[in-house]
């Protein structure tokens, strides 16, 4: 099973709550996600008229995809979430400044889902910060490591 992972969003966002959202999409799609060739690394969720629909995840077609259907591999892809979650969420994007970034694409019981984070921008300096912060981290466990042979 593939679990395609936005390990970017981590690092720009800071990430308060998580959202479980089932996905509209077709057979090929799929498909194409089952075998680990989706990108949802430049993707973010939008809102239009109180709905939550995902914008530029790319999931390449096979070559074995449908005949009768033209791939489109950036398509606007539709989230299913109850209409109260949807409203919480949409009222916080609004309010407080907040927006929703896809952080992974996985399978549960058969079908694709999409957990969505609200979360909130990074400046640059606390990017430099926690960067920092795990090479410290990396470093201590290595030292650590060779002190106790």
């Amino acid at each position: 099973m593939a679990n395609i992972v936005n390990r970017k969003a981590f690092f720009d966002y800071y990430i308060e709550e998580k959202h479980e959202a089932g996905m509209v999409l077709q057979g090929w799609e799929v498909k194409s996600i089952r075998e680990g060739r989706a990108q949802i690394k430049e993707a973010h969720v939008i809102v239009r008229n109180g709905e939550l629909f995902l914008l530029n995840a790319h999931v390449t077609p096979l070559k074995t995809a449908s005949t009768h259907e033209r791939p489109d591999p950036t398509r606007l892809r539709k989230l299913l979430m109850h209409a109260r979650e949807i409203n919480k969420l949409i009222g916080k994007v609004e309010r407080s400044g907040y927006t929703l970034i896809p952080l992974d694409m996985h399978f549960s019981k058969g079908r694709v889902k999409l957990t969505v984070g609200l979360a909130k921008g990074k400046k640059q300096y606390e990017k430099r910060a926690d960067e920092s912060k795990k090479q410290w981290e990396r470093d201590r466990e290595r030292l650590m490591k060779t002190k106790n042979r």
